[in-house]
């Protein structure tokens, strides 16, 4: 395993720790599928045209399949979560993905389950759990529902990215492209259904809404989608856990909120969680291929 390619891939998560801030500061209140809708189907449909990228055969289905699980379905449960649920609690709900990666893993890919990626889950929860969790927190039903479905959706969208690859002759950035672009046209009618469209937008707004589309989607998801096909989804699966420890520490910085011992012991957690599972992919002493065999 790679240290510069586990260092890229973690720039992915980071990146989304910043969309707290930007989406309180910059963008329309109260439209979050909108800001999903423009955060993928723009950045898709530019690398679609600009590298030619159209799927053909099984990856009709596939394309979807995926670009369902990693952008449509999972940001549409993202935020009605973020609705249902205080910002702590869906974090903290979201924390089982990795759990749910380690048993798609298994049954998909023929993944040993290891006693450390196990404690790794425990020990990365209750870092996520420390760092956002407020004792006022209320939970409902639908909501921690949603919540699973959205950490399921996602793992599912990791571990199938992996099983499957890429088409045959199609770079990274029209891999991305694909996805992007089918996860925003499914979201594009729930939009304008559920929001519809703002009566205005001021320049800060188009300032946020460029940095999600070019920095949050376009970038970052070609650099996540790169790191699904070199690293172990295990490790890959973790790296999520940066998002919450990254949006903790700018609120800190930026915004004037309050940081407490205990969330500093729940970013050490966090680390920790994601040094314990890099450390046992690299004993386990696979060798990760350059490029991904292409199941069809």
């Amino acid at each position: 395993m790679s240290p510069r390619d586990l260092f890229i891939t973690a720039l992915a998560p980071m990146v989304w720790g910043s969309t707290y801030l930007v989406t309180t500061q910059f963008l329309p209140a109260d439209r979050p599928l909108l800001a999903a809708t423009v955060r993928a189907l723009p950045a898709g449909v530019v690398l679609m045209l600009v590298t030619r990228t159209w799927p053909r055969g099984t990856w009709w289905f596939k394309a979807a399949a995926l670009g369902a699980l990693n952008i449509g379905l999972f940001f549409f449960l993202l935020f009605f979560t973020a609705y249902q649920l205080p910002g702590g609690l869906a974090a903290l709900v979201g924390s089982i993905q990795p759990l749910f990666v380690l048993f798609l893993g298994a049954l998909l890919l023929g993944e040993r389950i290891r006693l450390a990626h196990i404690v790794a889950c425990a020990v990365g929860a209750a870092g996520v759990g420390l760092l956002v969790l407020r004792s006022d927190a209320s939970l409902t039903v639908i909501g921690v529902l949603a919540g699973m479905a959205g950490a399921l959706s996602m793992a599912a969208g990791i571990v199938l990215t992996k099983r499957w690859g890429r088409p045959d002759g199609v770079g990274l950035l029209g891999f991305t492209g694909l996805q992007l672009a089918m996860g925003g046209v499914m979201l594009l009618p729930v939009t304008l259904l559920v929001e519809g469209l703002p009566t205005s937008v001021t320049f800060p707004n188009l300032a946020g809404f460029a940095y999600l589309s070019v920095i949050g989607a376009l970038v970052a998801y070609a650099v996540w989608f790169r790191g699904i096909q070199r690293l172990p989804t295990m490790v890959v699966s973790f790296l999520g856990f940066l998002s919450p420890l990254v949006a903790t520490v700018m609120g800190f910085a930026f915004l004037g909120e309050a940081l407490s011992g205990w969330q500093i012991v729940g970013a050490v957690l966090v680390l920790g969680s994601v040094y314990l599972v890099q450390r046992a992919g690299a004993a386990a002493g696979r060798p990760v291929p350059a490029k991904v065999k292409v199941l069809s």
